[in-house]
């Protein structure tokens, strides 16, 4: 079974998404500058100045949607995908009511209710998600000024193919944003379809080299960032990890 369709995983990301910083780390000596990623994938990637009056911004894979929902401070619409079916009936829940009650697991079978929220500043009617395969989208959806893909391209089966899409994606001096702590799995990608983290030759390919040689003919590479994160499995276990951020102009 897919594991973002399973409870476990749809609680965790709402938790990891809206969880305000006592629901998440409850430790005065966590690292609290992980906390809020999905925001910060906007407000520190994207550049809002740069932005037309009426922007269109493209999330994809975007869980349960605190990314996009962000992305309405600063675009007239915004589409979020996403290949989970459970994770865009969380995102769909909070476009239309705001809110959304789940549980998050302390120890065992312990768990305490909390309540996803979308903050009330935000234009929840200016975001639609759907179920969509990043390697595979529909072919309808039409430009962007901003893309984000955020923690997505070492989870695809063929992260090329979606590479290979983002021109026709992004308008021409429009934003890419890709982040990720480039985690190889062979259970998600074959490892011949890996982008990096592996030696070619005598040279050690890294993912941001793979990134350099799929978007250099389309994109310009404008800089890269670290993007600390946490995700809670429960009260005494945590998966901290290091995203890179690469941000692109399209030429």
């Amino acid at each position: 079974m897919n594991p973002y369709e399973t409870d476990k995983l749809v609680s965790e990301y709402l938790l990891f998404h809206y969880g305000e910083p006592h629901e998440v780390l409850p430790w005065d000596f966590g690292p609290a500058s992980a906390l809020d990623y999905a925001v910060r994938c906007v407000s520190e990637c994207v550049d809002t100045t740069a932005l037309p009056k009426n922007a269109r911004a493209l999330d994809l894979g975007c869980a349960v949607g605190r990314s996009a929902f962000e992305l309405t401070r600063h675009c007239a619409e915004v589409i979020g995908v996403d290949y989970s079916h459970r994770f865009v009936g969380a995102a769909e829940t909070l476009a239309r009511d705001g809110s959304l009650a789940y549980e998050r697991t302390d120890e065992g079978s312990l768990t305490t209710a909390l309540t996803a929220r979308v903050p009330a500043d935000l234009a929840r009617g200016r975001v639609s998600f759907e179920h969509g395969d990043a390697q595979k989208l529909r072919s309808s959806l039409g430009s962007f000024d901003v893309v984000l893909a955020a923690n997505l391209i070492d989870r695809l089966t063929e992260p090329a193919h979606f590479l290979a899409r983002l021109p026709e994606l992004v308008k021409c001096g429009g934003q890419l944003v890709i982040t990720s702590p480039y985690t190889w799995l062979e259970e998600f990608t074959p490892r011949k379809n890996w982008l990096g983290g592996f030696v070619a030759g005598e040279v050690r390919r890294t993912t941001l080299d793979g990134l350099r040689t799929a978007l250099s003919g389309h994109f310009d590479l404008v800089l890269t960032k670290d993007l600390p994160f946490l995700i809670r499995e429960h009260a005494r276990k945590f998966q901290w990890s290091v995203a890179q951020a690469s941000i692109w102009r399209r030429k």
